[in-house]
């Protein structure tokens, strides 16, 4: 037979002031904060966010977050404005578009970014020049930074979008399509590129030498970042976590990047060469994105020049 046992009411008080007066635990405190859902992109660029995921910096900094991995920046951009992330990462095009449509989004900062990160890649020895790419298909991802870029770089060329065929094709199977000829080139950032050269393929060009440094940027909810301006903060500390570790430890961060995107250590060596890791939105980051945006309104993929 069990024993009830039936306390006194003259205890109930007391019993209450015990339990208050202990703090809560770290996961009590977190479950009663507002979760941090994060979408970022499984690309070289993301270093710092794999790694604070990947290292527990954010749960370091008392901060729980939900991560969400994308193949591209336009699909990180639907997480955030469709509600389903409250900060997310994406290239310069991919955030100028969703700002200049005017969503609750601001710009937080830049984690990472590179001149020659978007290489224009082939496997046809004819093509020797970006004009040879006149009637020619070429893959990319559009609303992408890489988009972006290759817009410009062909402008540049004396090409417009009637002279070659733009084919929207996830970063992932680029490579492929490369190799099967159902297109005759294609641009992509990192790591896709270095794979490429894995297969045969070699580089036509970078989309450098246009002025344009290719941030890769945090944007956030205004709501959240308004509600919840403590986890913004403990959310950039984690990602600066982040950077020391893979400026003190750069061989077990390559490794870690490696795994995490199932890549050959020298295929992800050679691709975060070509990056710079920082946390920063400085002047020269705004100058390329002025000038970015100038070039998309000129082309009209976006109407007007958001607030930076």
């Amino acid at each position: 037979m069990i024993a009830h046992f039936r306390l006194p009411p003259r205890l109930f008080p007391a019993l209450v002031l015990l339990a208050l007066s202990f703090p809560l635990s770290s996961t009590a405190a977190q479950d009663n904060e507002r979760l941090l859902r994060f979408a970022f992109q499984n690309r070289i660029g993301s270093v710092l966010p794999i790694l604070a995921v990947k290292k527990k910096f954010f749960t370091a900094q008392g901060l729980a977050v939900e991560s969400q991995m994308f193949s591209s920046g336009p699909a990180c951009a639907e997480a955030l404005t469709s509600g389903a992330a409250d900060i997310a990462t994406m290239g310069d095009t991919t955030a100028l578009i969703a700002l200049a449509r005017q969503f609750p989004l601001e710009l937080i900062a830049s984690h990472a970014k590179g001149e020659h990160r978007h290489r224009l890649m082939v496997m046809d020895p004819a093509i020797q020049t970006v004009a040879d790419l006149r009637g020619r298909r070429i893959g990319v991802k559009k609303g992408t930074s890489t988009y972006g870029g290759l817009e410009q770089l062909l402008a540049n060329s004396g090409l417009t979008q009637t002279d070659v065929q733009l084919i929207d094709l996830r970063p992932a199977t680029l490579v492929e399509a490369l190799q099967a000829g159902s297109i005759d080139a294609f641009a992509a950032s990192e790591p896709t590129p270095s794979q490429a050269e894995q297969y045969g393929a070699h580089q036509l060009t970078t989309l450098g030498g246009l002025g344009n440094n290719y941030p890769i940027l945090i944007v956030g909810d205004k709501r959240f970042i308004a509600a919840h301006p403590d986890q913004l903060q403990a959310f950039k500390q984690a990602l600066l976590q982040a950077l020391d570790f893979l400026q003190q430890q750069p061989q077990k961060a390559r490794q870690i990047i490696a795994e995490t995107l199932n890549l050959p250590l020298e295929v992800t060596i050679r691709a975060m060469q070509r990056h710079q890791y920082q946390l920063v939105l400085d002047d020269s980051i705004r100058h390329s994105l002025r000038q970015t945006a100038e070039f998309l309104r000129q082309q009209r993929i976006i109407e007007q020049i958001p607030e930076l």
